[in-house]
């Protein structure tokens, strides 16, 4: 049964529910447990607010102006005046899913009670959500170290009637959205600006619709592989359990195993055992589940420091109602989530770059052994077949290992040199999520590939779970008898893999 709706209680959120707030729509709403929370939290912020004592973001400047005091009667105007400065964001806008990715988030973090807002504040987050409200925020202008600021900012503005939005698909300024959705815009008070784009919202939302992308390439990978292994007519001995048992690597071991399990019940593979003269397979097939095993096991580590970043309270400074205290500190820094997502860049560069290998071997024509004709031609010479999709998925994997440059190592100090080690984790997102496209568009072209090298091997069959991927990709590409372009084919098979 499909879940309905889900409840912010302070809890930690799951990869899967943000995806599906992002996504496909999925209500929220805010339980009564954080209701007590951010009330408790309200109240210490208050009492600070009422003192003379400086308390950062509460009742002084931000980064280097922090030394500044303010007077009680200027607090509001501070919070306001700090989102409209900090809207400074260029660049296209960012997807929508992201930018929902970026709102549920950002409410299960007010809700777990550490930032000191009034519940009024994630109450108009969420009711923004549902009624399919998105601000329209600029892809660049984050750091990724001092929170989001500039994309946090443009969406807290359009909270405030200010800003852009769309309603739907519709464009138009974040003052109408609101009213038309039948909303009253907040007007923040002390602590509620900083703690609106203090926070690394717009990386954990790219980072956690990536891994969801990432599950499935590599599914649709480890079958790519298997289907490849049986149409070169590769030997299985190098995926005997006894040799994965003795390297002891848990990603290695996992993949071998899929890859036996994918091709149980082949008749490609005894077919050709007694009387291949092949002692070994090139790397990209005998070594595959070293290979992809590293980078599936690399993601799943990843996968660890996301979900903790999705229980996380990253806002600065934090509010204790036990004590009644505000504690300044340094949550807000994106290089946990930097580094993690440099590591998916480059576990994708594998991932894609041992499958394009694949393709140009099952291609090239120079294995006469596995009877496939060069580039699958119909008519060689006449034809060229499938010979261009191997340059595609070059072309991808040359841009995959550019954007495989760590961006967390690329330090620019900001704010008058008071924020002086900056996580470019921003920057590490936005290129996860080009990265992620091309590989996916890889393992499209191995498929397509494997596919066309299953028709020539007829009326042989492959394993029950590559013939079960055949089948899907048959659904929306025909078997090729001539030539015709590979574009819309590979197009059809990406959007399968997604």
């Amino acid at each position: 049964m499909d879940q309905q709706s889900l409840i912010l209680n302070g809890g930690p959120l799951i990869g899967p529910d943000v995806v599906s707030v992002a996504r496909k729509g999925l209500t929220v709403s805010i339980g009564e447990e954080a209701i007590k929370r951010m009330s408790s939290s309200r109240s210490t912020v208050e009492k600070v607010a009422a003192s003379t004592n400086p308390t950062y973001g509460i009742n002084t400047g931000f980064g280097a102006l922090s030394t500044t005091s303010i007077s009680k009667d200027e607090l509001d105007q501070l919070q306001m005046n700090l989102l409209r400065s900090h809207a400074a964001g260029v660049g296209d806008p960012l997807p929508q899913d992201v930018v929902r990715g970026m709102m549920v988030i950002l409410a299960g973090s007010l809700c777990r009670g550490f930032s000191g807002v009034r519940p009024e504040v994630a109450e108009l987050l969420v009711s923004t959500l549902n009624a399919n409200v998105t601000p329209v925020i600029p892809s660049r202008g984050s750091v990724g170290a001092s929170g989001d600021l500039a994309p946090l900012s443009h969406l807290a503005l359009v909270l405030c009637g200010e800003g852009k939005a769309t309603l739907g698909d519709k464009d138009m300024p974040g003052k109408a959205a609101i009213a038309a959705a039948g909303l009253t815009p907040i007007i923040p008070v002390a602590k509620e600006g900083l703690a609106l784009i203090n926070g690394t919202h717009l990386m954990s939302s790219i980072a956690t619709l990536a891994l969801a992308d990432i599950a499935l390439i590599c599914e649709a990978a480890v079958i790519a592989t298997a289907m490849s292994i049986d149409v070169a007519k590769a030997t299985d001995s190098f995926l005997d359990d006894r040799i994965h048992a003795a390297r002891g690597q848990s990603g290695q071991q996992t993949v071998a195993a899929s890859l036996r399990s994918h091709l149980k019940n082949s008749t490609i593979l005894p077919s050709h055992r007694e009387d291949d003269l092949r002692v070994q397979d090139p790397y990209s097939f005998r070594c595959s589940p070293q290979v992809l095993g590293a980078a599936i096991e690399a993601i799943a580590r990843i996968t660890g420091t996301i979900s903790a970043e999705l229980g996380a309270v990253t806002d600065n400074p934090l509010v204790f109602p036990k004590d009644d205290s505000v504690v300044s500190g340094g949550n807000f820094h994106g290089m946990p989530l930097a580094i993690a997502m440099d590591e998916l860049r480059i576990s994708l560069c594998h991932i894609a770059g041992i499958a394009e290998r694949r393709v140009e071997w099952l291609l090239s024509g120079r294995d006469i052994h596995n009877n496939l004709p060069p580039f699958h031609a119909c008519k060689p010479g006449i034809e060229s077949g499938l010979m261009i999709t191997q340059y595609s998925a070059a072309a991808c994997c040359a841009e995959l290992r550019t954007l495989a440059m760590p961006a967390s190592i690329s330090n620019i100090s900001t704010s008058g040199g008071i924020e002086d080690y900056n996580s470019m984790g921003a920057t590490a997102g936005l290129l996860l999520r080009r990265s992620v496209d091309l590989c996916r568009t890889v393992i499209a072209i191995e498929l397509l590939v494997g596919c066309d090298s299953l028709d020539h091997h007829r009326p042989l069959r492959s394993g029950d779970a590559v013939e079960t991927m055949y089948e899907k990709v048959r659904k929306v590409v025909p078997v090729r008898n001539c030539d015709r372009s590979p574009a819309d084919d590979i197009a059809a098979i990406e959007s399968l893999l997604r």
